[in-house]
C-alpha cells in the first residue's frame, strides 16, 4: 500500500487532462492496479505535483481499453494482478501507437519478470512503497524518455548480468594464456605450490615460477588467490591427465 507520512492518502479525483494549475502542461498518467487503495494513494501523491495529472485508474481487466481511450504519456502498471497478468497488459499497450512509457509496479523481487518486461517494452520498475518524491521524479523521467529501475526490484537480474559479464571477462583473460599456462593456472586454482606444480607437470621449479609469474601478469597483475577466482569465474576445470611428460630440467 502506498503511504505518505505513514498514512494512506485518499483525495477526490480531478481530471487535469492537458493543463494543470496555472495552465501548465501536465504529464498524463494512467494507473493500473488491482487494489483501489493503491490507486488512490498514487493519485494523491502524483496529484500533488503541478505538472502531473492522473487522468484515469483501473484494474487489470480494463487496462488496455482505458489506455486506448485516455492516451496517457505514462502508464504505471501493477506487474501481478489476479484478473490479468501485467505482462499481458504491457504487450497490448506496447502495440499501441503512440505507446505510453510504462513502469511496472511491484512490492517484491521482480527478478523473474524483469527481462521479459524490458524486452516487451517496459521503461522501468518501481516499488509500490517508493517515497512520494521518488514516484514523482520517476514519472517525470519516464515522460522525458528516460528509464527508472528500482534496485530492490531489479538487483537480482542486474547482478546476474554483471556476473555473466564478469565470467566473460574472466574467460577472455584465460583464453589469452598458452596451453601450458592454463595447465599451471588450473593447478594454482587447486591451491598447489610451485614445487607441487613442478612435480605434477614434470617441470623444473624455476620454470614453473616463470609460468606462474607470466600467468599472474596476463590476468591483470593479480595474486594467486585472485588468479584462482578468475579461473573459477571462467569455468576452468582441472587440466586433462596426459601421458608422462619430459623429465624435469635440473636447476639453473
Amino acid at each position: 500500500m502506498l503511504r505518505a507520512g505513514g498514512l494512506v492518502i485518499v483525495v477526490p479525483f480531478v481530471d487535469l487532462w492537458c493543463t494543470g494549475r496555472g495552465g501548465t502542461q501536465v504529464i498524463r498518467v494512467v494507473v493500473v492496479d488491482d487494489e483501489p487503495l493503491v490507486r488512490s494513494g498514487l493519485r494523491a501523491i502524483l496529484g500533488s505535483a503541478a505538472d502531473i495529472g492522473v487522468v484515469a485508474d483501473c484494474g487489470g481487466g480494463d487496462a488496455a481499453g482505458t489506455v486506448a481511450r485516455h492516451r496517457p504519456d505514462v502508464l504505471l502498471l501493477d506487474i501481478r494482478m489476479p484478473d490479468v497478468d501485467g505482462l499481458t497488459v504491457l504487450e497490448q499497450v506496447a502495440a499501441m501507437t503512440p505507446a505510453p512509457a510504462v513502469a511496472m509496479l511491484t512490492t517484491f523481487d521482480a527478478g523473474e519478470y524483469v527481462e521479459a518486461a524490458l524486452t516487451t517494452g517496459a521503461a522501468g520498475f518501481l516499488m509500490k512503497n517508493s517515497s512520494p518524491e521518488q514516484l514523482i521524479h520517476a514519472v517525470r523521467v519516464l515522460a522525458d524518455g528516460g528509464r527508472i529501475l528500482a534496485p530492490e526490484a531489479t538487483a537480482p537480474v542486474i547482478g546476474g548480468y554483471l556476473a555473466a559479464a564478469t565470467a566473460r571477462d574472466a574467460a577472455r583473460r584465460v583464453e589469452a594464456l598458452t596451453e601450458r599456462e592454463r595447465h599451471v593456472l588450473a593447478l594454482v586454482r587447486r591451491g598447489l605450490s610451485n614445487r607441487d606444480i613442478a612435480g605434477r607437470l614434470h617441470l623444473a621449479h624455476s620454470t614453473v615460477k616463470d609460468h606462474v609469474s607470466s600467468v599472474l601478469a596476463k590476468l591483470g597483475g593479480v595474486n594467486r588467490v585472485q588468479a584462482a577466482v578468475v579461473a573459477d569465474r571462467a569455468g576452468m576445470t582441472d587440466p586433462p591427465v596426459r601421458g608422462r611428460a619430459e623429465p624435469p630440467v635440473r636447476g639453473r
